[in-house]
């Protein structure tokens, strides 16, 4: 995943990941550090033993490459295997540790995620690398993980520990580290509903192989309507992140401008971290010049142009929901009025037809059947306007989330037939 340059002091840009990572319970006040390297050698890394909640930009320590620290704390305990890590491997030039639930479980049982549950997830972390136990802050421990990143390795799980990860610059490395989390999390979802389904290398390299940035248009001035779109989609794409129903790296967005064309999310931009400008504008199969649109524009434009009724659309990949499209278990709405008056019926499509068939994926969507599971690609899910694909896309997480807990109680009772034919009759009808 590309990133822009960054012109922000590595202090900022530390604070503000830490922040990230703190504020989507990755972390705790006292777990986890993260390091920057500059050109020069000099090391900015996280203090040692100050509440990650509260931190402050002057909290942030700088270690010179000479050994001389700079700051109004001790550098984080764990200094010594960033230090490691940064000689074992120059192209590495920012570190994320931490203590996510989902990624200290793997360290439990000593193994590590397959990270072919989705194709984006194992273009970005790639393989995942296991190093064995050593005492926390130990130049053994630095040895251990340098070693084993310097056969490859961009993430590392640390047995009875944790996570390491590098990037050549913090962005990449955050963003791996989400996703990496992510696919943990979905992955002990999924297992609870029986067999979970991996990519294979020639899936993985399905959308690589086929798909293909759309040619350019001149940009034009934006009408006031087109600006107006803009502001929805950004405060609905940072809504989803917020909410953890997109990530870093995952989710698109769209919302169609007029008969010929729709704004959609870039490609490979970092979702918590777009403006209202940097949606792309895509018009009769071309999109304005300078920007990449998602990989998912030529899929949304054919189910525009099937449905002339549908004004929005969204790929997700929320974790309860994303758990059943790795899995064959059925994602049933009828739980709740709410949710099988909003949702109707979710579909199912096999891996492969959004890279495809485009037009097939547009027929299989509809009035009674919005949502789509896209099997090893999360969920796709039509509406229509913005407000309507979004609240879909909530109600659909919340259901897929109540589903789990049930299973987990007891043998969920679905509404009965006639308690459907009376919601249609009153609330679909109507």
């Amino acid at each position: 995943m590309q990133t822009p340059l960054s012109f922000a002091h590595p202090r900022d840009e530390i604070l503000h990941t830490i922040e990230r990572i703190y504020r989507y319970g990755m972390t705790t006040i006292s777990g986890g550090n993260v390091s920057l390297r500059e050109d020069n050698g000099d090391i900015w890394i996280t203090p040692s033993q100050i509440d990650k909640g509260g931190l402050r930009r002057d909290d942030i320590v700088c270690v010179r490459c000479d050994g001389h620290i700079e700051g109004p704390h001790p550098p984080s305990s764990e200094l010594p295997f960033h230090r490691e890590i940064y000689q074992a491997r120059p192209d590495i030039r920012a570190i994320v540790h931490a203590h996510p639930a989902a990624l200290v479980a793997f360290s439990l049982i000593r193994e590590v995620p397959n990270t072919r549950l989705l194709p984006q997830a194992s273009l970005v972390c790639r393989e995942v690398g296991f190093a064995g136990y050593e005492l926390p802050g130990s130049v053994a421990l630095g040895r251990s993980l340098a070693g084993t990143f310097r056969r490859g390795y961009d993430c590392v799980i640390l047995e009875n520990h944790g996570v390491a990860i590098g990037g050549s610059d913090l962005s990449e490395a955050f963003c791996r580290f989400e996703t990496l989390e992510f696919v943990c999390r979905t992955i002990v979802k999924a297992t609870t509903l029986g067999s979970v389904r991996y990519l294979t290398e020639e899936q993985i390299d399905l959308p690589l192989r086929r798909l293909r940035h759309l040619p350019d248009f001149p940009s034009e001035t934006p009408s006031s309507a087109e600006r107006e779109l803009r502001r929805l989609l950004f405060e609905f794409v940072h809504r989803a992140y917020h909410q953890r129903l997109f990530i870093s790296t995952e989710g698109s967005f769209s919302a169609r401008l007029d008969e010929d064309s729709f704004l959609i999310t870039p490609h490979q931009a970092d979702r918590g971290m777009l403006h209202a400008r940097d949606f792309v504008l895509v018009r009769s199969g071309k999109s304005e010049t300078g920007k990449l649109a998602s990989w998912a524009a030529g899929v949304h434009e054919a189910i525009y142009r099937e449905h002339s009724e549908v004004k929005a659309i969204i790929n997700a990949y929320p974790v309860n929901a994303t758990a059943f499209s790795v899995t064959d278990s059925v994602l049933d709405t009828r739980t709740i009025p709410e949710s099988y008056v909003v949702l109707r019926h979710v579909g199912r499509i096999p891996f492969g037809l959004q890279f495809e068939n485009r037009e097939a994926i547009a027929r299989s969507v509809s009035a009674d059947q919005p949502i789509v599971l896209q099997e090893n690609d999360g969920v796709l899910i039509t509406g229509s306007g913005v407000l309507e694909a979004y609240n879909r896309l909530e109600v659909l997480e919340s259901t897929a989330e109540a589903l789990f807990n049930a299973r987990a109680i007891g043998t969920m009772a679905p509404m009965s037939d006639d308690t459907i034919r009376e919601l249609e009759r009153s609330h679909l009808n109507s």
